[in-house]
């Protein structure tokens, strides 16, 4: 049997995730299944291999000009992402996905979706390399845009303009976790009846916890390097939609531009989302607990964890998602001195700026993710020195709630020292 599947050079589509082209229909098998088999089947292998192999190479033979197996050169597809591909828009309930070289390629491809005088309309309360591409970067480019707290539906309706082109909203947001009412958000945009093209981060749920698409956005994203892939070992990022016009753009976006992900962090992601379930439920376990944990110290000033029934959209999270996932972030009493010795207290938590691993991290979005965000900017979201931001993982529950007491007791002997 010959090696074939949907590509081609400069139009490179994934089909409908639910349907494997040389297996089985699964497009009504449960989340596990899909995760494991679609895109993987053995019978598109002629060796029949149960992983599908990294097909690194960078062209491919013709049978003729333009004529091959439906691959002619890596940039645009290759069998590796393909099967990637598949898989993914098999578990977002979408027509189409697309793998990028990162998650900043995806807001690349996004703003080339747009032109020189359009309007954005951005999340105030996102990861700070996407305020800065679109804050700088857009601007630079001749877009106009403004950050407003989408979590305010009225504030968003409040915004759109004639020429309001995109949408770009995290739920939950970074760091805050702030929920917005995505389906409100959806009908406002549709109503106005201008091709305004929505976007939600979902990194911090991923597909299994929430599915934008399902919920009215036009696109969904993901920063696969965390939660997807799972094991803090490749870059690489998503963007998933069921809407034709865009999955023709898209693709011939990140073609031209050189946007694309390497087979082998293809075949790594592949790996990685056969255990997504389960990681995610873990996450999300030991997230709620160690929140709660928090929530009940003294040191604490708040917990932003939507899991929690103090958290202000806690009934719509709820209603959005079948879980809150693994990132905490809360307010220690005190200044940037506090917050760093607590973090150099922690012995299982990781000092690192990056997020949705097995390790548990620890991260200060001043320095880190939002360091580049002006401070009057960081200061009026609430992005202070005493902001801690955690990406909990799949470590015994209990070690990483001793591991964050003994942290905040020597905070404590330190402040009565």
């Amino acid at each position: 049997m010959t090696d074939t599947a949907n590509g081609s050079y400069g139009n490179n589509k994934a089909g409908s995730g639910a349907t494997d082209t040389h297996g089985p229909s699964l497009s009504n098998k449960g989340f596990e299944t899909r995760a494991i088999h679609v895109g993987q089947s053995p019978d598109q292998w002629s060796s029949g291999i149960i992983v599908p192999p990294i097909h690194m190479g960078t062209t491919f033979k013709q049978y003729g000009p333009g004529l091959h197996k439906g691959y002619s050169h890596g940039r645009g597809g290759t069998p590796s992402r393909n099967s990637l591909e598949k898989c993914i828009a098999s578990l977002d309930n979408a027509k189409y996905a697309f793998a990028f070289s990162s998650g900043m390629a995806t807001v690349t491809c996004v703003s080339a979706l747009v032109k020189p005088g359009d309007h954005v309309i951005c999340g105030e309360d996102i990861y700070g390399g996407t305020n800065r591409h679109f804050a700088v970067i857009g601007k630079n480019n001749g877009l106009e845009v403004d950050f407003i707290d989408t979590t305010n539906v009225e504030l968003v309706e409040k915004a759109i303009k004639p020429n309001t082109k995109l949408v770009w909203i995290e739920s939950p947001s970074n760091p805050l976790l702030k929920v917005t009412d995505i389906p409100s958000v959806a009908a406002i945009l549709k109503a106005k009846n201008q091709g305004i093209i929505f976007v939600v981060d979902n990194t911090f749920l991923t597909p299994y916890l929430q599915k934008p698409l399902d919920l009215g956005a036009d696109i969904a994203m993901y920063s696969m390097t965390k939660y997807m892939n799972g094991h803090s070992d490749i870059i690489m990022g998503a963007l998933t939609t069921n809407d034709d016009e865009l999955s023709r753009r898209i693709p011939y976006i990140e073609n031209y531009m050189g946007l694309i992900p390497s087979p082998f962090d293809c075949y790594l992601v592949t790996r990685g989302l056969k255990t997504l379930a389960l990681r995610m439920e873990r996450h999300t376990h030991n997230a709620t607990e160690v929140a709660k944990f928090l929530e009940q110290h003294p040191l604490i000033e708040k917990v932003n964890y939507p899991g929690l029934e103090s958290h202000p959209q806690y009934n719509l999270s709820k209603k959005l998602s079948k879980g809150a996932s693994g990132i905490v972030s809360f307010y220690i009493k005190g200044n940037l001195q506090t917050s760093t010795a607590f973090s150099n207290a922690l012995k299982i938590f990781t000092i690192a700026g990056s997020l949705g691993d097995c390790e548990s991290l620890i991260s200060l979005p001043v320095i880190t993710s939002h360091g580049d965000i002006p401070e009057e900017e960081r200061i009026k979201i609430g992005i202070t020195d005493n902001l801690i931001r955690l990406s909990v993982g799949l470590e015994t529950t209990a070690d990483l709630i001793d591991d964050i007491d003994q942290a905040l007791k020597v905070v404590a002997a330190g402040l009565e020292s």
